[in-house]
């Protein structure tokens, strides 16, 4: 400890990674909707992993169950574990699908966050991960409601990533 550590008593901050948000929503997210969003929007031409939040993995090829739940697994860590970069999109029917740096995705229903908007609104900043600083046309972490939902879709991923479980494993129509 330095002498001004000692003078100021200077507390250490504690590093949490991989960084993670504050805000853990409550919000219980209509599995079933967005596992219909999800083959609708992938035309039902790929395999899907579903986790328990709604985090979805498009899977290989090719995969049986057990490598599917596998690979599921790997990509919700490599991307809980590097960074979760977000590409949020909007999505022809309405909804937003938040993508990542590997192929995982969480829908943001729109007539779901209708009836939670003012949770959203109220938490969004929450949302952010430790220490983390997203640059957006309004300056730096200031969100239209565009940004709000796409943070909001992205807290499942980290639930999804903290507690990893496969829910059930959709199969493309061949």
């Amino acid at each position: 400890m330095g002498i001004l550590d000692k003078i100021f008593k200077k507390k250490k901050i504690k590093e949490v990674f991989p960084p993670v948000p504050d805000w853990k929503p409550e919000i219980n997210q209509p599995i079933e909707s967005i596992i219909e969003r999800m083959v609708y929007y992938t035309d039902k031409k790929k395999d899907l992993a579903f986790f328990q939040n709604g985090t979805c993995v498009i899977l290989d090829d090719g995969l049986s169950d057990i490598e599917a739940e596998q690979f599921a697994n790997e990509v919700l860590s490599q991307i809980y574990n590097f960074h979760p970069d977000m590409d949020p999109t909007n999505m022809d029917d309405g909804n937003i699908v938040v993508q990542y740096n590997h192929p995982a995705m969480n829908v943001v229903l729109e007539n779901h966050v209708n009836q939670h908007w003012e949770e959203i609104e109220e938490n969004h900043q929450r949302a952010l991960a430790t220490d983390e600083v997203l640059i957006t046309p309004l300056g730096n972490n200031v969100f239209d409601d565009f940004g709000k939902k796409a943070l909001f879709g992205r807290c499942f991923m980290f639930l999804d990533a903290q507690n990893p479980v496969v829910i059930k494993i959709v199969r493309k129509n061949i």
